[in-house]
């Protein structure tokens, strides 16, 4: 059994012991002692779903603390390189056998026409996110932008339940100093985090896990036979609101969760669907990943300091190895190039064509904004897909079709004789087609007409000192949110978090 931020257990057994626990070792006995019982909490969480993978993490922790320790401690130029290179490598080198393994065997044995007969390894819960930010830290500590470090501060920076199973993704020296400074429990935390907590909640079961159970069944059939025009069309369309809704909403109930330890962590989304270009999107969606991809991987590698050509190339190193880190599979490669290659196509616009549309940009952005939306709903494809044929089987319906079919439902409903039209039963079922159109349609109103989350409660300031003033209007909003997510907690729709497979 699992336990997630929308579990029962997690949410009136887990949370609420370890905020009591945690804000009676605050009052009598300091921070230390609250950092201490909110490490054992957040490695209890973890290794609540696998033992075997909290070894895994704390065995990687130790591991780079003793680096970086020896990164900071050594004048010698040469040697602090051989220790970040060591480090980096060691944190490479577990990513990938515990990610990568299955997919490089399995690769190479079908070059000679060979199956492996090993087990697949099942990767350890989040090593892609805690990988990434240790190796943040070392590089950090190598440029000098760390002091001393106590090992317990490191062990809360990584292993902080709110964050540690899918992001955001954070630097050592932000959280620690929050940890130092702002880290407390009070009704005022508690007013501040609950209500975004909720938040995503609600985006969480009351959006995403609906849409799931249209959009499974139908990527499912895909793997074995094309899709019908309505039925890729629901796949492509509830993927992409089920995967916003599902990780903004692990987001915002992670940013939620720290709040209500004094903790902000940063944004990971902003309405990333109102984009009305590639460049916009990525500066949107995965705000700490994009972050992360530029500051340790692109501007490395050069950026756009040797000219446009390296530019371009170096974006493109950067999709490609951005869509690998998210899934060891082609699939994710292809969808990594595939934006790799509408960056280029983006700057390239930018730099030769749109100087000298001059007015007609603003004129066009309405159409820009769709032209990038649906880019972005064919690469989920390529995203969500097992395969390159299940992939093909949703682009080929959406695009070229081989059978258009509403389901016998719809004619009834609206009163038409289903003889003389495309009515049948060769796509969608009414009920399915019903809760595609009804939650997609809620989807979509609240992502292009309404206020991101961030915008709501104003994260972008600070929102600790924000949460008294929110108004009675406000509380009774959240108050129906949460009520209506019960109804999804204690419900018969399975529930998992869609980034928790990276």
């Amino acid at each position: 059994m699992k336990m997630l931020f929308v579990t029962p257990e997690f949410l009136f057994v887990f949370l609420p012991v370890v905020l009591v626990i945690t804000a009676f070792s605050l009052r009598f006995w300091g921070k230390s002692a609250a950092i201490a019982v909110l490490t054992v909490a957040s490695l209890f969480f973890y290794g609540w779903w696998k033992l075997s993978g909290l070894a895994i993490i704390l065995v990687s922790v130790g591991v780079n603390y003793t680096i970086a320790r020896q990164i900071a401690d050594e004048k010698d130029i040469r040697s602090r390189k051989v220790a970040l290179g060591l480090g980096v490598a060691l944190n490479l080198l577990a990513l990938c056998y515990f990610k990568y393994r299955n997919f490089f065997i399995d690769n190479v044995l079908e070059m000679f026409g060979e199956t492996s007969g090993m087990a697949h390894i099942v990767p350890p819960l989040a090593i892609s996110f805690y990988t990434f930010q240790q190796i943040a830290f070392l590089v950090d500590t190598y440029h000098g932008k760390m002091r001393r470090i106590l090992f317990s501060n490191y062990l809360i920076s990584v292993v902080f339940f709110p964050h540690l199973i899918a992001g955001p993704l954070l630097h050592y020296r932000d959280i620690i100093q929050q940890f130092e400074e702002r880290f407390r429990i009070s009704w005022a935390t508690l007013a501040c985090g609950m209500p975004v907590f909720v938040m995503g909640m609600a985006k969480k079961l009351a959006i995403a896990d609906p849409l799931s159970q249209v959009v499974n069944p139908l990527f499912t059939k895909a793997e074995s036979q094309p899709l019908e025009l309505f039925e890729a069309w629901a796949a492509s369309l509830g993927y992409t609101a089920q995967l916003y809704f599902d990780f903004s909403g692990y987001s915002d109930m992670a940013i939620g969760l720290a709040l209500m330890f004094g903790i902000v962590l940063p944004i990971n989304f902003f309405s990333p669907y109102k984009s009305t270009s590639i460049i916009e999107f990525w500066r949107r969606w995965h705000i700490t990943l994009s972050n992360f991809l530029r500051d340790y991987l692109y501007i490395p590698l050069g950026g756009g300091r040797a000219g446009a050509f390296r530019r371009y190339v170096n974006l493109m190193i950067v999709m490609l190895l951005g869509g690998l880190w998210h899934g060891a599979s082609w699939t994710f490669v292809l969808w990594g190039g595939l934006h790799g290659a509408m960056l280029v196509v983006n700057h390239l616009w930018r730099a030769t064509i749109s100087p000298r549309l001059l007015v007609l940009n603003s004129i066009a952005l309405p159409f820009y904004g769709v032209l990038t939306f649906l880019l972005v709903v064919v690469g989920w494809v390529l995203f969500r897909a097992e395969s390159f044929a299940g992939a093909t089987n949703v682009l080929g319906g959406m695009f070229y079709p081989q059978a258009i079919s509403l389901p016998w439902g719809v004619a009834f409903a609206l009163g038409i004789d289903p003889a003389h039209w495309i009515f049948g039963d060769k796509g969608l079922s009414f009920p399915d087609l019903s809760v595609f159109l009804a939650f997609g349609s809620a989807a979509y109103l609240l992502v292009w007409f309404c206020p991101n989350t961030t915008e709501i409660f104003r994260l972008t300031r600070d929102p600790l000192n924000l949460a008294t003033r929110r108004s009675i209007g406000g509380s009774i909003g959240i108050g129906a949110l949460f009520w209506l997510s019960l109804f999804g907690l204690f419900s018969a729709i399975p529930s998992e978090f869609l980034y928790f497979r990276f």
